[in-house]
């Protein structure tokens, strides 16, 4: 190719095209200047199909959506950041698994491209690629060059790209449904003058009124089955748009062959009611895959873009606006009512009420006080508050789900990969049995053979088959989310369906993670409520979580402490109503009392003890509460037949104590995180199949081990990072849900994989020998395709 000597138009889109661009196309004979490779490839691709004329034809240049893409501002910061090596897009144009495996294999011949991951649910692409070698602009392009539209990932941006798809769709299913309607009232009077009371000029005027309300089904509403044929054959990977067109074309040239023959049948109302079904079955799909898309984007929208920053207080109470990305620890910030905190901290002024529902799935709002902490991404209900940042808002928990989001569903399960190549291979062996079914009709009955092919082509569409998986598993992993549980990887459901052992922490997983009241017990003449009082009032400024529950177990404290005197680790000392009081261990409370502590009380709780001057006069026990849901959690999984295991690093006599009361089969105490991997292991050598569900930092190794894993969504963020699923509310709730979701996926998926194929069975041969007709065949493709999308859409709902 010969340079450009110095800037002129593209040939193409009318752009300058850069001094000494080597890009150029050979149209009509000539070499034509190009701007990029983008306009270079389409400009090549309109003229080898025979189109060259549209240059000299047309109006105004063509839109280059490769610049447009290139310039967009997300775009623009991605690509000045030379640290960047990870960013997600949205695709246009996507039909089937055929597009998903073309823009991967695609993408992953990029130079620098890590990873890629395509979402046909949600039509989102997520790249990971080595700085210096790719830049998001390549992407870009690259996906471009082989005919999709893609962009920066942008919520706002990507459901109006959904709603403007939907609304042309609507437009094309509507415009497919009148003409069917029209053409039907045509066809059927020819249908019922079998005793030759309609002659032949009127039968011929029917079916000319036929064709011309066909036209603009097959013209305009039947756009999406060829534009996506012809891009499938130019890229060489056939797919479900391959044989509806050919069954549309090929019926649609046939019945104009005939009615200007005169010869032969006519299948204009065929044709019309197949485009009609079809569009129908796929706006079905596309609402499916809205819905799936709609909670997953909730989170994103939720990020705050701005906070209050307070650089002067207390002294000062002005605010600046200050983007919420530049926010750190340290930082005050003034909330709002109505505002969602843009980072994680704590409150320094004020009380309100916040809804975590984004967060947690709770529906109910939450009181907060001076000293609560709270999460960015919660949203404040009530009064102002100034709160202390304690992490920068990129590291904030709803920074940390929307990442997790991000990586939520861009994989396929097994169960999809194989739909994937079934498809695949189905449709080239599609093809080719149509031409030995037209060969062989046409030996036996050739006026039999052009509708015994068309019939094959119309009946045997994979839509049912390439459907019946990544419907299921959007419509599930949606209902999951509602329900408060964040499936990250994609083999969540499929994995915990088959596990064999369900395997628990116990701190923070099966207890609440913090220390309640369980005994109160009197050693004195004083009532154990006047100890509870004596208690919460020597405990009313403490923050100790021990303190914490001797206040809550206390209610509200009449008395007041003074003269406090706090030792740590040890207890606090003051004097009430003239009274000196110890509360904390017993040798320091021995101290005041005189005397050794009482015998007695549960070994297995943390025990306070209340002295006064010479007298012993309670005991507390505490201990690290149940969570409420524990014991039905495990009950349901032993009644699916799962061995439940607790493994913690607390000693053996807690966890037994804690296995007891639950139920639980086996418990193991004592467990340092690589012993807890290694005991995950050998259940694994041994042929289980283990979903972990734990919390802490200790946790991460053997959540990242285990063959499926749940990590609670209060707890530490390395955990959320190597679990496979992030249980968002502060509770169990959420994984009984995903039990109980994950059978019925499993169940729904092999309902629709086993329809899609006794379907195809049954309809391709009757059609081969000629016992149905395109019409038929027509209805039951589309009746196949909504009915899988149907049924995996009740995935959606409750049992």
């Amino acid at each position: 190719m010969n340079a450009v000597p110095k800037p002129v138009a593209c040939f193409h889109c009318g752009e300058p095209v850069p001094a000494n661009s080597r890009w150029e196309a050979n149209i009509d004979g000539k070499p034509r200047p190009m701007c990029c490779p983008g306009c270079a490839a389409a400009a090549q691709a309109i003229a080898d199909g025979g189109f060259a004329d549209y240059y000299s034809t047309r109006t105004e240049y063509a839109a280059r959506q490769e610049d447009a893409a290139a310039d967009a501002p997300e775009l623009a910061l991605y690509d000045e950041d030379p640290q960047a090596t990870e960013a997600v897009f949205s695709v246009e144009g996507m039909r089937c698994a055929a597009c998903v495996w073309l823009i991967e294999r695609r993408l992953a011949h990029l130079p620098g491209v890590a990873d890629v991951a395509l979402n046909v649910a949600t039509e989102r692409l997520r790249v990971r690629w080595e700085p210096g070698q790719c830049k998001p602009s390549d992407i870009v392009r690259a996906v471009r060059a082989i005919g999709y539209g893609a962009y920066p990932y942008d919520a706002k941006q990507h459901g109006e790209q959904l709603e403007r798809a939907r609304k042309k769709l609507f437009r094309q299913l509507f415009i497919a449904g009148l003409a069917m309607m029209q053409v039907m009232m045509y066809a059927v009077p020819v249908y019922m003058a079998t005793d030759g009371t309609m002659d032949a000029s009127m039968e011929a005027l029917m079916h000319w009124a036929s064709f011309a309300l066909t036209v603009p089904a097959v013209f305009y509403s039947a756009q999406p089955f060829f534009r996506g044929a012809w891009l499938d054959l130019k890229r060489g990977m056939p797919g479900m748009d391959v044989p509806v067109a050919l069954g549309i074309g090929a019926a649609f040239v046939g019945s104009l062959w005939a009615l200007v023959t005169r010869s032969g049948e006519v299948y204009f109302d065929s044709i019309t009611m197949f485009i009609f079904l079809l569009l129908g079955s796929r706006y079905f799909e596309l609402g499916a895959r809205r819905k799936a898309a709609r909670a997953l984007e909730g989170l994103q929208r939720a990020l705050p873009a701005s906070a209050l920053r307070m650089p002067g207080y207390p002294v000062e109470r002005a605010t600046e606006l200050v983007a919420a990305g530049a926010l750190q620890p340290g930082d005050l910030i003034l909330v709002q009512p109505g505002q969602a905190v843009a980072a994680d901290g704590v409150i320094v002024e004020g009380a309100t009420e916040v809804d975590l529902a984004l967060l947690t799935g709770e529906s109910r709002t939450q009181r907060k006080h001076a000293g609560d902490e709270l999460p960015g991404g919660a949203v404040n209900a009530a009064q102002a508050i100034v709160l202390r940042v304690t992490t920068a808002a990129r590291d904030s928990t709803l920074a940390l789900l929307v990442r997790l989001v991000e990586r939520a569903g861009q994989g396929k399960p097994q169960l999809a990969l194989w739909a994937d190549k079934v498809a695949a291979w189905f449709v080239a062996a599609l093809l080719v049995l149509t031409v030995i079914v037209f060969a062989a009709w046409h030996v036996i009955d050739p006026s039999r053979a052009w509708a015994a092919a068309i019939a094959v082509l119309v009946v045997s569409c994979p839509c049912a088959l390439s459907l019946a998986t990544p419907t299921a598993l959007a419509a599930a992993t949606d209902r999951l989310l509602r329900r408060g549980a964040l499936a990250v990887q994609p083999h969540v459901l499929e994995t915990l369906a088959r596990a064999t052992h369900v395997v628990f922490d116990k701190t923070g997983t099966l207890t609440l993670g913090r220390p309640e009241l369980r005994r109160t017990v009197a050693l004195d003449a004083a009532g154990e409520g006047e100890c509870l009082q004596l208690a919460g009032a020597l405990e009313a400024a403490n923050a100790h979580p021990i303190a914490l529950a001797i206040r809550a177990a206390a209610g509200p404290v009449l008395a007041a402490a003074q003269e406090l005197e706090y030792v740590v680790g040890e207890g606090v000392e003051g004097t009430i109503a003239g009274v000196r009081y110890r509360l904390g261990s017993a040798a320091f409370v021995a101290g005041l009392a005189g005397s050794q502590e009482p015998a007695g009380g549960d070994t297995g709780a943390t025990r306070v003890w209340l002295a006064a001057p010479g007298r012993w006069l309670a005991r507390f026990e505490l201990a690290d509460g149940l969570r409420p849901e524990a014991r039905e959690i495990v009950r349901r999984f032993h009644q699916a037949g799962q061995t439940v295991v607790l493994l913690s690093g607390d000693q053996q006599e807690a966890a037994a104590a804690v296995a007891a009361e639950l139920g639980i089969d086996e418990a193991l105490g004592g467990q340092l995180p690589q012993q807890k991997l290694d005991y995950v292991r050998a259940l694994q050598q041994n042929g289980a199949v283990v979903a972990m569900v734990g919390d802490g930092v200790n946790d991460a190794a053997v959540l990242r081990g285990a063959d499926v894993s749940f990590a609670m969504g209060n707890g530490a963020a390395l955990a959320q990072l190597n679990a496979d699923c992030v249980l968002l509310g502060d509770g169990l709730g959420p994984l009984a849900d995903a039990a109980d979701t994950a059978r019925r996926t499993l169940a729904v998926i092999r309902q629709n994989l086993a329809w899609a194929t006794v379907y195809n069975l049954a309809a391709i041969p009757a059609a081969a020998f000629g016992l149905l007709n395109p019409w038929l065949s027509g209805i039951g493709m589309a009746a196949s395709s909504a009915l899988v999308v149907g049924n995996a859409l009740r995935l959606r709902r409750g049992k």
